[in-house]
């Protein structure tokens, strides 16, 4: 290759680029959207969005379950249910509509958010966890809350957790008196109030900090549901896991006997409340503008299964059951927003709003019932590689900080690139060994002109499957040995309809080439390349074992 003539993937060494020149725009297009990224602590240290300690944001993340990038009504506009609270967000803020969960199913997706790293480079290579076992977080692993711990920030989470929690004892023989560990309380937060995992999986109770009030001795499993096609979590509970067992033979659950699931939205929502109230009061003898910022990560357990929406919603909407919770999950977010706006907070508050993944497969039921498309016009939901899987909303709020309120932005981002983001907003650089795969998009929110040049962003599926995404460029990776991959342009084909790998083969070695080097060098953004947690596993079909174990950075 000249050493003048352009490069598809300029952070590629170029071992990893033929010779031959490009022949077509279509090759332009993705030399375009890679262009050489300024390393990010450079970024961070000449650039500090955040002058004063006085002017630092709060920021809150809510993290929806399952909600598609249809379920928004100022994104579709043939919604059939109205989110006002959410629409509030895009009207007074940002709309992202090129934003994409890490993976299509939901530990993976959180894991993601909180350290700014591809979850397939840990030992989770498929599907997720249960409730119960080690966390997927490493102790030594900065995440979101402990880079804001750190600067001083107030840190708290409360809703559902589902990265792992080591209880006291087994299920036949638990002591509740004693604490539990690796959960959020060792990962950076001052504050938990939430469940472990999602409400199919044991162990359900109100945990508040490391102990529940009301310890989970009893068991149940899933009971019927009159308001959806999936199931309920509610009493009367059994005394035993035998009783549990004959009467519902399915995985049974252990669970308090104050726990229904109906009534997660309203507590989240009351928690989180109040500990803002708590962490924002004023000091003694000190004005409440000395008090320190706070980072709130509110994972909701909505509009997941089991999709349970308080009797005073039945009947709103024209999307049935769903549509109700969805309008409930709306109402709550409505509560937070008005409990900023009443106590002064709103101004310089981050509100992040988006989904751990698409949604669920009862998306083809909402389509034949209701006409309603909670996927918008993208292909498949939860659990696939296509943008239905992975593409979901995000809205952003922030009054002293986003610029031209009411904008639409189709760059590329992920949800990856909270960490990174922040950081840049505080002026403070990131280690090698953090966030590897998290951009900023921080010029996003500031600049209406700014023109987002991400590197390949990579998404992910249940099964296993990858996927790059490069400018208008996205290449499936093959997920049988006797299959070469899918290649789509989102730009003329959004819901990926036509494979036109075949037409493109030049685009298809350079993306499957970037992607080699991405999961080959523990990292996605420029910097030092760092270890995946494992060796060589069998979802890597288009690499050969000896590109993953020697590495040539």
């Amino acid at each position: 290759m000249r050493s003048d003539s352009p490069r598809v993937f300029p952070h590629l060494p170029l071992r990893f680029i033929r010779s031959d020149r490009l022949r077509s725009i279509a090759i332009l297009a993705v030399v375009l959207v890679c262009l050489a990224v300024p390393n990010r602590n450079v970024i961070a240290q000449q650039n500090p969005v955040i002058t004063s300690t006085d002017t630092r944001p709060n920021v809150i993340i809510v993290y929806t379950d399952d909600q598609g990038f249809g379920d928004v009504s100022s994104m579709n506009p043939d919604a059939k249910f109205e989110t006002p609270n959410m629409d509030r967000l895009a009207k007074e803020g940002l709309t992202f509509t090129n934003a994409h969960s890490s993976d299509s199913v939901c530990t993976p997706s959180r894991y993601g958010l909180l350290t700014g790293r591809y979850s397939w480079r840990t030992t989770l290579k498929r599907g997720v966890m249960v409730a119960e076992g080690k966390c997927l977080i490493a102790d030594d692993r900065m995440t979101l809350a402990s880079f804001l711990r750190d600067e001083g920030y107030q840190t708290g989470m409360v809703g559902k957790w589902h990265l792992g929690m080591q209880f006291p004892g087994t299920p036949e023989n638990r002591d509740w008196s004693q604490p539990v560990r690796d959960m959020p309380l060792d990962k950076g937060f001052d504050h938990f109030f939430g469940i472990p995992a999602s409400l199919n999986y044991g162990v359900l109770a109100w945990f508040d900090g490391r102990h529940a009030a009301v310890p989970p001795k009893s068991w149940t499993g899933k009971k019927p549901n009159k308001r959806h096609v999936d199931y309920r979590i509610k009493p009367p509970y059994q005394e035993t896991e035998a009783e549990a067992r004959k009467r519902f033979k399915n995985t049974t659950i252990e669970v308090a006997d104050d726990f229904i699931d109906n009534q997660c939205l309203t507590r989240f929502t009351d928690e989180a409340i109040e500990w803002i109230t708590e962490v924002t009061a004023a000091p003694t003898n000190e004005s409440a503008s000395n008090a320190p910022p706070f980072f709130l990560y509110l994972p909701l357990t909505s509009p997941h299964y089991p999709v349970c929406p308080l009797p005073e919603f039945w009947g709103q909407g024209d999307c049935g059951g769903y549509g109700e919770f969805m309008i409930e999950t709306d109402h709550h977010l409505g509560r937070l927003l008005k409990h900023l706006e009443d106590n002064g907070l709103s101004d310089n508050t981050l509100v992040v709003l988006t989904s751990d993944n698409g949604p669920e497969k009862s998306w083809k039921q909402r389509i034949d019932d209701f006409g309603h498309h909670s996927n918008g016009s993208y292909r498949g939901g939860k659990r696939d590689i296509y943008e239905g899987g992975h593409r979901v909303p995000m809205l952003a709020r922030w009054p002293n900080g986003i610029k031209q309120p009411g904008r639409t932005s189709d760059a590329l981002v992920g949800q990856v690139d909270l960490l990174a983001t922040v950081a840049e907003l505080l002026g403070q650089p990131l280690p090698d060994e953090a966030a590897e795969d998290s951009q900023s998009f921080a010029s996003i929110l500031l600049d209406p002109s700014y023109e987002h040049h991400r590197v390949p962003l990579i998404n992910h599926g249940i099964k296993g499957e990858f996927a790059i995404t490069a400018s208008d460029w996205k290449w499936i990776a093959p997920r049988r040995d006797d299959d070469d991959g899918e290649l789509y342009n989102l730009a003329s084909d959004p819901s990926e309809s036509k494979d036109i790998s075949s037409d493109h083969p030049n685009v298809v070695r350079r993306l499957q080439n970037a992607l080699t080097k991405i999961v080959v060098n523990g990292r996605s953004t420029p910097g030092d390349p760092q270890p995946n947690d494992t060796g060589y596993w069998n979802d890597l079909r288009w690499i050969e074992p000896s590109q993953y174990t020697s590495p040539n950075p």
